[in-house]
């Protein structure tokens, strides 16, 4: 099969899903009002509301749920063959997360940009508040932990990606300065701060001298180094370090010194990264074949459910609503914006999603290389991420970059988005932390400071826990949750926008469909997996930890589902005005 085939038809999708599909949505269905008083303007701080371009908003919103997520997923689900992954990214892209996530961005921007989790009280009551923010908490923590993790292995992995990354810092902060205190415009400077990045991670690669490499400084693998690690763990210890006290000052600053300017440029990062990819594989038409079988059968996991929750962010992520309430609708200048940001930020995270099937699908020289390399589930967990970057590096060759210069640019681009998750998922766990202290009258909770201590705390904690992947992989005890407690934070969330439209009096057709459609794929997934895989019943035994955590969260998911079904049925359609 000819990449550039797929490649083409998916586009074609996404575009025509914007075009026609999300103009449908929000005109008829959620109804956005030019006029309506954004909570940007209404409530404005210069910290966490303000008002700002939809494009600095799209950009800070895309880069921000484009994380590595869509990248590690579909790099991992091609195990059961192109085709199911290809179907759930670019269907559920176009039906279901652009969708919900226009919907929760909508939904907050209506509601004084109220999280979702109190948005959950708002429309289902207090109890299913408290359980909602108790699963997102956990799901963000998980994020922290891993997202942290991953950075840190990949500046291990290529040093000279190091020096990229962190010049974009500065460079961003003087964006964020020029533009609030002198009122330019942001595209030009935000160009040259990339041309800066990629010509620094140019010159890095050149210059060994360059590549902030600190395995090597400290002796190379093998070697022994301080409080009995070894020169690899001792490295990662120390980006964990770094990446912490980086996330905890990024996470309170207000979003126009570094958050808004970075993430634009890390839009560009994304888009010009995008077309790098897919020119690649059109300049390498017809030599670049799909090598992976369309469709395979596998003895140890089936496809059916495991990939609806393998592939999340690139279909449909319920971490996507925690960005759109928690700091999108607090940005947003028109409710109209509401569409571009919301659902062309999931048309976007798509098509990388999409190039990411592509370029590992490609990669692989026959079909044979492939299956040797994605022999079990456990390698194409372990190795997916890789495989990506080693195809996207061939990819990148095909416009004149050598390897090694393309290997380096798709590191420090996978490294950036990363790091915009990471930050931006800090800030929303501070943001719960407090809203948990305000309902529990800790007072010291709702304090800035005391709040993303304890988030960047609890992230940290869990990162140097022991873990299978070595030192500082705790996170990963928990990852086996993500997928699933992440799609049902989306079903819950699409869920509590179709009891909105109810009571608006409009047709939810079009977000209950996929909200029934993701609960039965993810609550089939969570009871496999919590009964029959980490219980007493599975064949390795109880495994305590996931047992515990996956057991609480399905209990509470339920719960909450209960209490919105029985609302949902009860209450009658448009019980209270359409107000605008």
């Amino acid at each position: 099969m000819p990449a550039i085939i797929l490649a083409l038809l998916g586009l074609f999708i996404f575009a025509m899903g914007y075009r026609y599909y999300s103009t449908f949505i929000a005109e008829r269905i959620y109804r956005l009002d030019p006029d309506f008083q954004t909570p940007a303007h209404q409530f404005r701080d210069g910290v966490d509301f303000v008002p700002t371009n939809k494009w600095v908003v799209w950009g800070h919103h895309f880069t921000s749920v484009a994380g590595a997520a869509p990248i590690v997923g579909p790099a991992i689900a091609v195990y059961w063959g192109w085709l199911p992954a290809f179907l759930w990214v670019v269907l559920g892209t176009v039906f279901a997360a652009g969708v919900h996530d226009f919907g929760t961005l909508v939904l907050s921007v209506r509601n004084k940009g109220q999280s979702i989790g109190t948005l959950a009280e708002n429309i289902i009551g207090r109890r299913a508040k408290l359980l909602f923010l108790f699963i997102i908490l956990i799901l963000v923590l998980m994020v922290n932990a891993v997202f942290a993790w991953v950075i840190s292995n990949l500046f291990i992995s290529f040093p000279a990606s190091v020096l990229a990354v962190f010049i974009q810092i500065p460079l961003a902060v003087w964006i964020g300065y020029t533009i609030n205190k002198k009122g330019k415009r942001m595209l030009v400077p935000s160009l040259i701060a990339l041309a800066v990045m990629y010509m620094t991670a140019v010159l890095a690669n050149a210059i060994p001298a360059l590549q902030i490499d600190l395995v090597s400084y400290f002796g190379g693998e093998g070697t022994d180094g301080a409080f009995g690690l070894d020169a690899v763990a001792l490295a990662f210890l120390i980006w964990i370090v770094i990446l912490m006290v980086y996330v905890y000052i990024a996470s309170i600053l207000p979003v126009w010194k570094l958050l808004q300017p970075r993430d634009y440029i890390n839009s560009h990062q994304l888009v010009v990264g995008l077309a790098i990819l897919y020119l690649g594989l059109l300049f390498t038409w017809p030599a670049a074949e799909v090598t992976a079988p369309a469709t395979r059968d596998v003895a140890d996991v089936s496809w059916f459910p495991l990939l609806f929750i393998t592939i999340a962010c690139g279909a449909i992520s319920g971490f996507h609503g925690l960005v759109a309430s928690g700091t999108s609708s607090k940005q947003l200048n028109k409710e109209t914006d509401a569409r571009l940001v919301g659902y062309l930020g999931a048309v976007g995270e798509g098509s990388l999603a999409l190039i990411t099937i592509l370029a590992v699908t490609t990669f692989f020289a026959t079909q044979g290389d492939f299956l040797s390399s994605y022999e079990n589930f456990d390698m194409a967990n372990a190795n997916g991420l890789t495989y990506f970057v080693s195809g996207a590096g061939q990819l990148a060759t095909a416009i004149g970059l050598t390897e090694g210069i393309a290997e380096t640019i798709v590191a420090v681009i996978v490294v950036s988005f990363a790091a915009t998750t990471l930050d931006t998922s800090v800030r929303l766990m501070r943001y719960i932390i407090s809203e948990l202290g305000q309902e529990y009258k800790a007072q010291a909770l709702t304090k800035k400071h005391v709040a993303t201590g304890l988030a960047v705390g609890a992230s940290a904690l869990l990162v140097l826990l022991p873990g299978d992947r070595g030192f500082g992989s705790g996170g990963y005890l928990l990852w086996p949750l993500f997928g699933t407690t992440n799609q049902l934070l989306a079903a819950i969330s699409l869920l509590l926008i179709s009891i909105w439209l109810r009571r608006k009096g409009r047709n939810f057709i079009f977000t209950f469909i996929p909200m029934v459609f993701l609960l039965f794929m993810t609550l089939w997934a969570m009871v496999s997996q919590v009964v029959f895989q980490w219980s007493w019943l599975g064949e390795e035994g109880i495994q305590m930890v996931l047992f515990i955590f996956g057991a609480v969260i399905l209990g509470f998911a339920v719960w909450i589902l209960l209490e919105a079904l029985m609302i949902f049925r009860k209450e009658p359609p448009n019980s209270k005005p359409d107000q605008k």
